[in-house]
C-alpha cells in the first residue's frame, strides 16, 4: 500500500497506534450506521478492526497532515466484477471520516487522490462506490468526484440487525475520469 499524500491528508496503511483514533470516531451513532456497522463500544472493537486492516491491506487510514491525527479512511477493496464490464480489472472505494471534520472537503480529496492512484498508478480499468438512500454526505462526494449512477439494489445490513436498505451505485471508468483530469 502506497503512501498518498494531498494538500491536508496523508494516506497511509493503519498502526496500532491508530486505535484510539478510530474509536473517537468510530463510537458516535452518526458514523458506522451510515456505512452498514453499529458503533464501537470499546477500544478493543477498535482495536480488532485495525488489525483487520492492517491484514487487509486495502484501507488507507487518512491523517490530518500537521496534526498527525486519524480522521478517517478510505479503502480500495477488491470486487466481485459487475457484470457491466466483464473482464475488467474493478475495484470498490469505501469511507469513513470522523463527524468533527464533516463539510470541509476532506473525504473529495481523499477519495481523488485513491482514484488518482488506483486509475494513473494501479491501471485499474472500473472503480465502484456506493451510498445508502439516506446519506445524502456521502452522495455529494460521489457526484463531486466524478462518478456515474449505475443502479440501485436493496441490501440486508448483517451488522445492523438485518436491517433492510436501499443501496445507490455509481461506477467511474479510466476513460471517464481522463475526461474529469
Amino acid at each position: 500500500m502506497k503512501v498518498l499524500e494531498t494538500t491536508r491528508l496523508v494516506l497511509r496503511p493503519w498502526t496500532l497506534e491508530d486505535v484510539e483514533d478510530l474509536y473517537d470516531y468510530a463510537k458516535d451513532p452518526r458514523v458506522g450506521p451510515n456505512a452498514g456497522w453499529p458503533p464501537h463500544k470499546d477500544k478493543e472493537m477498535s482495536k480488532k478492526i485495525v488489525e483487520s486492516f492492517i491484514k487487509a491491506g486495502d484501507v488507507y487510514a487518512i491523517e490530518l497532515k500537521f496534526h498527525h491525527k486519524v480522521i478517517g479512511s478510505i479503502g480500495l477493496h477488491e470486487i466481485s466484477k459487475k457484470d457491466e464490464f466483464g473482464v475488467m480489472e474493478q475495484r470498490e472505494v469505501g469511507y469513513v471520516l470522523h463527524p468533527e471534520y464533516w463539510g470541509m472537503g476532506y473525504i473529495t480529496e481523499g477519495v481523488k487522490a485513491v482514484l488518482s492512484y488506483a486509475f494513473e498508478v494501479l491501471h485499474i480499468d472500473v472503480i465502484w462506490c456506493s451510498h445508502f438512500e439516506f446519506n445524502e454526505r456521502s452522495k455529494h462526494v460521489i457526484e463531486r468526484c466524478g462518478f456515474k449512477y449505475s443502479f440501485t439494489e436493496n441490501k440486508r445490513l448483517n451488522l445492523l440487525e438485518k436491517q433492510e436498505v436501499k443501496c445507490l451505485c455509481y461506477s467511474l471508468t479510466r476513460g471517464e475520469y481522463a475526461l474529469l483530469s
